[in-house]
């Protein structure tokens, strides 16, 4: 899911993410209720029409926010109260009342509100933080605001095999409608992540719902969650980086800012389908960059979601036909192979 974090995808259209080929888009629950309000939004139509996005649209709760404005939060039992980063006025956000925000935006998926900490914190702040999503997770559920909006409830409990299965075991005893991973990619090593994935394999082994791992979107990390199951995937990384210069081809990273591409007159990928690429050269994006011409992002941020796109759907077909390995060798020579213990063979 490309991430429109403010109704927006950053430098990019709805038009851009359709010729994409995006099938859904993320939207968030703090920063749209912070600006421009949740209640504008829904008199305004709701977010899909105020962002001019037809598809489908999940809504994180504002739990990443629980744990990314550490200075500027509180937390209790009940929920949590925020200082806006914006112009330093207080808010709070329960689970009811992220429950709230999410019907006036009328997402298609709502996210249940939980708490993320850092799972280097000792085992028993990780076990609290856990606990209290649990219990915000049965309260996120009975404050669903529109019987038509799927809610997915999240999986915490740091990198700790007991406290994951734990929490695995608790959200999947709840009736949602999908199976969210969070707490993971804030900090801990790759072979951590994988390991935690490993034990949520098997814990959910024969649970049917969609399985959405939050925060991750890097071409390596793919192979190695839908190996363990995921399903579903956002992440700003595809954009963010795009805005740097960055690029992503299947030769790897380019950095178009880099004087080495400003006598390059061939698209940034010779396989890519995209309008940069259709377009445009690496030669041309080298000097939009350096001249810092604001073409300079959009052209990048399609190149990057459009390739990313493309690379899950060459993936959704290597399950099929059997060359997920050769797909995911390929991909590791050219971004680095990223060492994981215990690797699940016959994907």
């Amino acid at each position: 899911m490309p991430v429109g974090t403010q109704a927006t995808v950053k430098a990019m259209t709805p038009g851009d993410l359709r010729a994409a080929g995006a099938q859904i888009i993320l939207g968030n629950t703090y920063h749209l209720n912070l600006r421009p309000t949740a209640e504008r939004i829904d008199r305004l139509g709701g977010l899909h029409r105020f962002m001019a996005w037809d598809g489908p649209i999940l809504t994180d709760s504002g739990g990443f926010q629980v744990f990314s404005l550490a200075d500027l939060r509180r937390v209790d039992d009940d929920g949590v109260t925020f200082t806006s980063h914006i112009d330093g006025s207080a808010h709070r956000l329960t689970p009811e009342r992220a429950m709230e925000i999410q019907g006036l935006l009328g997402s298609d998926i709502a996210m249940a509100f939980d708490q993320l900490v850092d799972p280097s914190l000792p085992r028993d702040e990780v076990a609290e933080a856990m606990e209290r999503t649990h219990r915000w997770a049965r309260r996120s559920l009975a404050a669903r605001a529109r019987p038509e909006q799927a809610v997915f409830g999240i999986v915490q409990g740091g990198v700790d095999p007991d406290l994951r299965r734990r929490s695995a075991s608790a959200i999947a005893g709840e009736d949602f409608d999908g199976i969210a991973i969070g707490g993971l990619s804030v900090g801990e090593s790759k072979a951590e992540m994988a390991a935690t994935l490993d034990v949520l394999a098997d814990a959910l082994v024969d649970d049917p719902r969609p399985r959405y791992l939050m925060g991750v979107g890097s071409p390596v990390d793919f192979f190695t969650a839908v190996e363990r199951g995921i399903d579903l995937f956002d992440c700003v990384l595809p954009t963010r980086v795009a805005r740097t210069g960055q690029v992503w081809t299947a030769d790897g990273r380019l950095n178009l800012r880099n004087a080495r591409f400003l006598d390059e007159a061939v698209p940034i990928d010779a396989g890519c389908e995209c309008e940069a690429c259709r377009n445009h050269t690496r030669a041309y994006l080298a000097h939009l960059f350096r001249a810092r011409e604001l073409l300079a992002y959009r052209l990048a941020s399609v190149h990057n979601v459009t390739w990313t796109l493309d690379l899950l759907r060459q993936l959704r077909s290597s399950l099929a036909d059997g060359s997920f390995g050769v797909l995911r060798a390929r991909v590791e020579d050219a971004f680095g192979r990223v060492p994981v213990v215990g690797e699940r063979p016959g994907v």
